[in-house]
């Protein structure tokens, strides 16, 4: 990678996330792929879900980011398939979740091939303030849709916790 593939890249994943501004879309994995173009860098990103509300946000602090840093011209290139899943949250990304108090999601494990459908009870979320599993889902969105509300009953703490996806 080229020196001015390699800032770009930098620049493109320090981007901090709208809606969870303590990581970054390299922390999250949203970001796929910067490559140069024959006018400037294409950066290729991943929603958290199709219909995220803060793509529109993302893409402008990216273009606005990189154009900061030197590149006049900026392709802000979104791939949905593979769809985005939170296996690709960094393991800094779920200690800065960690750290903010938002519980992070547990790697899902996945097999390869179709993901079986398993009902009843999800699995406790850990407090991520005192690392308890005894904890109570109290609502299933927080403020954004990818979170939900929980309370830690061993330190009676409230937090969020990033739904698996």
């Amino acid at each position: 990678m080229s020196d001015t593939l390699a800032r770009a890249h930098h620049v493109a994943a320090g981007t901090p996330d709208p809606e969870l501004p303590q990581v970054t879309l390299g922390d999250l994995g949203i970001l796929r792929a910067v490559e140069q173009t024959a006018a400037g860098v294409a950066v290729t990103i991943t929603p958290t879900y199709s219909g995220c509300p803060a793509m529109r946000e993302i893409t402008a602090d990216l273009e606005r980011r990189l154009h900061d840093a030197g590149y006049p011209e900026v392709e802000i290139r979104v791939r949905l398939a593979p769809a985005w899943t939170t296996d690709w949250i960094t393991g800094e990304g779920r200690a800065k979740l960690r750290h903010a108090g938002i519980a992070p999601p547990a790697p899902a494990d996945r097999p390869a091939g179709p993901i079986p459908l398993r009902l009843g009870a999800r699995p406790p979320v850990a407090c991520p303030r005192c690392g308890s599993p005894d904890t109570a889902e109290t609502a299933a969105f927080g403020a954004t849709a990818c979170k939900s509300l929980h309370r830690c009953r061993a330190c009676g703490e409230p937090f969020e916790a990033v739904k698996a996806l």
